[in-house]
Parts: C-alpha cells; sequence; structure tokens
C-alpha cells in the first residue's frame, strides 16, 4: 500500500486526522495532509498528493532530515512538504507498514 492509498483509506473513512503508522520494525510516524498542513496540494479531501507533512517519528530518520523544521529535535518537530516517494521509501525501508494508531497528545499546564 502506497501512502496515498493509505491516506486515502482514512479520510474516506471520515478521518480529519490519520492514524500514525506503525513499520514492520518498529518505527512509526504521523503523515498528514489537508488545507492546514504542508502538503501538496494544500487542500482537504485531493484525489492524491505530491507532498505530505511528516511528524514525530519514533527515531531519527536520515531521508526525513532535509525537511525538518527543526533539526536539533528530529523526534519532536514537523517534517514539511516531504514528497510521497520519500514517504513510500522509508516506509519501505523499515519493513513496511504493520499498522497503525492514533496518538493522543495531551499537554499538561503548569503555572
Amino acid at each position: 500500500m502506497t501512502i496515498n492509498q493509505y491516506v486515502s483509506k482514512h479520510l474516506n473513512r471520515g478521518k480529519k486526522i490519520i492514524p500514525h503508522i506503525i513499520c514492520a520494525d518498529g518505527f512509526h510516524m504521523s503523515v498528514q495532509v489537508g488545507q492546514y498542513n504542508y502538503c501538496e496540494p494544500r487542500i482537504d479531501g485531493a484525489d492524491s498528493y505530491r507532498s505530505m507533512e511528516v511528524g514525530y517519528p519514533s527515531h531519527t530518520e536520515p531521508l526525513l532530515i532535509k525537511y525538518a523544521e527543526d533539526m536539533d529535535r528530529p523526534t519532536e518537530t514537523v517534517y514539511d512538504y516531504v514528497p510521497v516517494d520519500v514517504i513510500d521509501v522509508v516506509i519501505a525501508e523499515h519493513g513496511g507498514m504493520a499498522g497503525w494508531f492514533k496518538r493522543i497528545l495531551i499537554n499538561a499546564w503548569m503555572d
């Protein structure tokens, strides 16, 4: 399954947030598209995308690093306009997609 197929599958189910991808070796990352994400085209519900926003990978991935907003914190940043062919290669190099999960982020507010 390509990244465009994965995204279409989840968007067609009415999801606005696409679940994190888990690869066979345990590597995982967020991949998002839409009008508020760093993707091309930058619209909701495109038939396919040329690039997508990747975020918060489980560990540093050399193929993604040049797209990082913050290269000093590679597992705590967003990766802008990552070409879909690069995302497909990253997934393949980690053994392919093994599953997905929805990551829930909770912020703790401190005084």
